[in-house]
Formats: structure tokens, sequence, C-alpha cells
């Protein structure tokens, strides 16, 4: 069975592009799974043949009462699902006994939104430069902040998904599902977009035609990676803590929006989530602030 998990980590990383941290954990979760199946078997069985439903479900309970995080459970059930799938591609069993198996679902996490305050320190960090590309960071973070846009339809975006004159301003992005949504822009934002369209974006382009909106010095598109240091620098030189990722942003837009009053329906639309219920996400954040608050004022409460 061991030779059985290295064919399959190897099929994972050269046929199907997995990353090394990917078949690293493949292949401690599917090690415990290969120790539990042997201390099953009885009387020289093949550990093919004790490879059923019941011996799963064996599994799973025994996952349970190591008291693993749930999360952690429904990733090991997952890496022993893909197992069995493969098995059942190579011929190497004839019934996948996980297919009738529900995996555990992870609980969703939480989002860690930043303070309005902490948000504020980091859109002033930009501010302190004067370069070009400091410019251009001013505008994409207010932005970014203004909209609750995802990293990737921040990039995406071009000069003419723009709309900021004649009040009021806007931008179109396209989301997931090529779903094309308008979002308003806050005045903030606006003059720091100005800024950046008037002074620094010629001079990052240096006359070369160009499409995109957020250029980097080489007077191409910015990528994804090319934001997330940008953001990683500003949030460590502002002094925040903790990990403040491109949507730690969307996170705090959504959370705060909610705070301020905003219905779950209509940041959904601004978000541009196909369902309701990830929205809803964020209410439990505006619910435990709306407890602090209560219990900040009100006189019977303290």
């Amino acid at each position: 069975m061991e030779e059985k998990v290295d064919a399959f980590l190897h099929y994972m990383a050269a046929e199907r592009g997995a990353s090394k941290n990917t078949t690293d954990a493949y292949r401690n979760d599917l090690t415990a799974f290969t120790q539990f199946l042997r201390s099953q078997l009885v009387n020289g069985q093949d550990p093919k043949d004790a490879l059923d439903r019941q011996l799963i479900l064996r599994y799973i309970q025994w996952l349970n009462g190591k008291q693993y995080a749930k999360a952690t459970v429904a990733r090991k059930v997952a890496a022993v699902k893909s197992f069995c799938a493969y098995l059942l591609d190579t011929g190497d069993i004839t019934i996948d006994p996980t297919s009738s198996v529900s995996s555990p679902r992870a609980p969703k996490p939480v989002p860690k939104p930043m303070s309005v305050e902490e948000v504020d320190l980091l859109l002033q960090e930009p501010l302190k430069g004067t370069t070009a590309e400091a410019v251009r960071d001013a505008a994409m973070l207010e932005l970014m902040y203004a909209t609750g846009m995802r990293v990737t339809e921040l990039v995406s975006l071009n000069v003419d998904s723009l709309h900021l004159a004649p009040a009021p301003a806007y931008v179109r992005c396209l989301g997931k599902g090529s779903k094309e949504r308008t979002i308003p822009v806050y005045e903030h934002a606006v003059q720091a977009l100005e800024k950046y369209l008037d002074e620094s974006r010629p001079a990052l382009l240096k006359n070369r035609p160009q499409t995109a909106l957020f250029v980097n010095r080489r007077s191409e598109r910015l990528t994804r990676q090319g934001f997330w240091l940008i953001l990683k620098g500003y949030a460590k030189s502002a002094g925040i803590e903790g990990r403040v990722t491109p949507h730690t942003l969307r996170h705090s837009f959504a959370t705060h929006m909610l705070r301020g009053g905003a219905s779950v329906r209509d940041v959904q639309e601004l978000l541009g989530h196909a369902n309701v219920s990830t929205t809803q996400v964020y209410t439990q954040l505006a619910d435990e602030h709306l407890r602090e608050v209560y219990e900040q004022v009100h006189p019977r409460a303290r």
C-alpha cells in the first residue's frame, strides 16, 4: 500500500501539478491512513481487500476520537477520497469505498477584518512617499477598500473600467463567472485615482501603450503577486499586527459596511457573491461588534 501512496503522490505532482506543500500534506495524511488500515487487517489480509466503506467509517470515527479540529478531519478524509479515486482509476480496486461516505464539513473560518483605525493607518502609509509607485499604491489601496473587490478583479481593471466624472463615480469590474457589476467609489478614492491617472500612470508608462489601469515600473499590468507584496510592505511599515492580505481588505470592507447599517443583500451585491449565505458570514462579526457596543454603553450591562 505504501508503494501505491508513492505512485499517487507522483501522479499528483507530475500530472496534476500539485505543489510540494500539497504533496507533503497528502503524504502525512495517507501515511496515517495506511497505518490505521494495517491495524485493521486480520489473518494476513490483503490491504486492498480490507478497504471498504466500513473501514472508512471506522477511520473517520478514529480521527474524531483523536480530537482533531473539524477542518483537519475534513482534510484527512479528502486525502483518502482522492487516493481511493486514484486506485479506482488504476484498476487496483473495483469499488470506491468512499463514494457513499459524506465528507466531514469543515466550518467556514470567520474572516478577520482590520479595524477602521487600522485601515486608516494603512491608507495613509503610501501618502508618505512621493514616487510614481507611491501615488499608484495610494490609489489602489483606496479603490480596494472603497469597493471590496477581489485582488484579481482589481488588477484586471482597464482605464475604461473607471467612471470618475461627472459624479457619481463608479467602477465596473468583472467577477466570478464573468459577471459584471458596478460599484460606487467614494470621493477620497476618486481623488487618489485622478492623481494617479494624471501624474503617476504616465510616468510609469513612459509613452508606451497600455490598457491596464494599474501598471508596474516596466509599463506592464500589475500582477496579483505584485499587489500582495505592496500591501504586505505597507501593512508592516504601518505597524499593523497580524497577517494582512488582499482578502483582508475585502473582509474589512464587508464588515464595516454591515456595521454601518448596510443590508446583507446590498453587501452581497457589492461583493459579487452569488449566494447570500456567503455574505452572511460577515454578519457574525457585525453582531459581535454590536454586542461590544451594547455592553459598553448600556447602563445596566456594565
